[in-house]
């Protein structure tokens, strides 16, 4: 229930909303609409009609749309890569503040809030559903890109080593270079990710649990909008946060289809291309869609906690049969190496390689902001009960911290593998075949990459069955307790969209939707950031 007595929320503006609302015994927006279905008509019917509208011209017209989206992608990330970064960098700052703050002190749910969740299973279902797919994608691919291409690695003859790259201290060594590129893949998956992730995540929490808003994204901005969050305003941003959530996961599902096609592929020669890419979003879609079924604990809590045990399990076989002390003090030279390249790397204009701030960080900070609405309402809704400060320090630096040493001991043991070993089929493999052609060199090869395709797959259905789960609850209006079919519609759609991109474009394709929905969706979020601290400044400390 809301508190008529707090600030932000005076008494009778909660229930001053638009007719297509009606507002129930716990202010939770409602619309009893066909089939039983509980719909905010507005934002449900808007999006799911673009989306179809999309899913459709993209399959009918795949020959003419690749190139559009090529396109669309090359420009945002040249043009905007400046206004990427730079927001990434105030995201963190401002979880930083609020750390250190005496705002730190406040309790989601208020001061009587005790936690829902223990900490180990609140710690696996928010990474799970975080960054599964792409640590399982990137782990091995990104640090050995940077390391051997446009961060400082070396210039390739006929796979023969020539020269390095004059850049940050790394020319000429080797060492440094792959320092540099172990730095560099955590600066995309560390502190300032998570930040993002963060900042709306604390904002839906407070909003919800604290002022008794509803859980969707329009609660967050009722301290700048008052009122008007409940009309045409409030629509755009819940449409918006719809589109942005379906995009982000759509690249991650068309990724994690493509490593596991690979990888089955790789094991049992099986075909591959986007027939293959296509079964297997249609194959684990039908999976997530169980998991759907099965509701938030029962599905997505046991199924996260599965696959954290799993990748646990592949993280230490490596540890032990790989290069055991080089990937363990891996981890903490990949952590001052962090550091040291850090303000550096996070600072537009400054490099005069264009291809890593356009091609890779702009693309991962609008990515990481696409995502944003899915995951900060999922983590939301599994963080009632801790405080301010002990929900950062475990979004932002926990997950940071499990994701240098998942970086360090995949990608170092592949950068180890080359330097040392003189094992180049992991730099010459493409992306999605990296991390296989990595446990190839280690024994138990067969059985560790069918670990790996598992691993992709719980991962993809992790992601997917949150994210429709999320998805459902911004379409109804912050109702947290939908029908299932809704559910099933928004996971069903989930998988067409990745199937439309991988046959209209493949990889680009994905990547350019990720990208178009995290711009506007970059507004919002610093919007939010204000609102945030003006909902924090009214609660009690403590």
């Amino acid at each position: 229930m809301s508190n008529p007595k707090d600030p932000m929320i005076p008494d009778g503006k909660v229930n001053k909303i638009d007719t297509d609302y009606q507002v129930g015994q716990d202010n939770i927006l409602v619309n009893v609409g066909p089939f039983g279905l509980d719909i905010h008509n507005k934002v449900f019917a808007i999006s799911a009609s673009l989306i179809i509208v999309f899913v459709v011209i993209t399959l009918a017209f795949q020959n003419s749309v690749a190139p559009i989206f090529n396109d669309l992608r090359a420009w945002l990330t040249n043009s905007l890569d400046w206004f990427f970064i730079l927001t990434s960098n105030f995201f963190l700052l401002v979880c930083l503040g609020l750390i250190l703050s005496p705002l730190g002190k406040v309790r989601i749910g208020g001061t009587q809030a005790t936690p829902d969740y223990s900490l180990p299973a609140w710690y696996s279902m928010l990474f799970a559903a975080g960054m599964g797919i792409g640590l399982m994608f990137f782990g091995v691919s990104e640090p050995m890109t940077h390391f051997t291409s446009s961060l400082g690695g070396p210039t390739l003859e006929n796979g023969v080593r020539t020269d390095w790259a004059p850049l940050s201290g790394a020319h000429g060594d080797p060492e440094e270079a792959a320092r540099l590129g172990m730095a560099t893949t955590i600066y995309h998956w560390g502190l300032h990710a998570w930040g993002i992730y963060a900042i709306m995540a604390l904002g839906l929490a407070i909003f919800s649990f604290n002022k008794g808003l509803p859980l969707t994204i329009r609660s967050v901005f009722y301290p700048i909008f008052g009122d008007r969050v409940w009309g045409w305003t409030g629509h755009v941003i819940d449409i918006l946060a719809v589109l942005s959530t379906l995009f982000g996961l759509a690249t991650s599902l068309g990724l994690g289809a493509s490593q596991a096609s690979t990888g089955l592929n790789f094991l049992f020669d099986t075909p591959t291309g986007d027939l293959t890419e296509v079964i297997m979003v249609v194959i684990i879609t039908m999976v997530a869609l169980v998991s759907v079924v099965a509701g938030l604990d029962a599905g997505v809590k046991r199924l996260s906690e599965i696959n954290m045990m799993l990748a646990i399990a592949l993280l230490m076989f490596v540890i032990a049969v790989g290069p055991t002390l080089i990937a363990i003090t891996g981890i903490f030279d990949t952590l001052v190496a962090y550091f040291e390249y850090l303000p550096s790397l996070s600072v537009p204009f400054a490099r005069e390689d264009v291809n890593f701030a356009a091609g890779w960080s702009a693309f991962y900070w609008a990515w990481w902001v696409s995502w944003c609405p899915f995951v900060g309402m999922f983590i939301a809704r599994v963080s009632r009960g801790r405080t301010v400060r002990e929900f950062l320090v475990s979004v932002i630096i926990i997950p940071t911290f499990a994701c240098i040493v998942w970086m360090s001991v995949f990608g170092g043991t592949a950068i180890h593998q080359y330097l040392v070993d003189g094992y180049q089929a992991v730099a010459n493999a493409e992306l999605p075949l990296q991390l296989f052609n990595m446990l190839d060199a280690l024994p138990l090869a067969s059985i560790t990459s069918l670990v790996a395709i598992v691993l992709v797959i719980v991962f993809f259905v992790t992601s997917s069955d949150s994210g429709s789960l999320v998805i459902d609850v911004i379409s109804a209006g912050g109702k947290v307790d939908t029908p299932t079919p809704q559910r099933v519609f928004w996971c069903t759609f989930e998988g067409l969209i990745a199937i439309a991109l991988i046959l209209g474009g493949g990889l680009v394709a994905l990547q350019a939707m990720a990208v178009s929905t995290g711009f506007p969706f970059t507004i919002v979020l610093l919007l939010a950031t204000v609102s945030l601290i003006k909902g924090l400044m009214s609660e009690p400390k403590g």
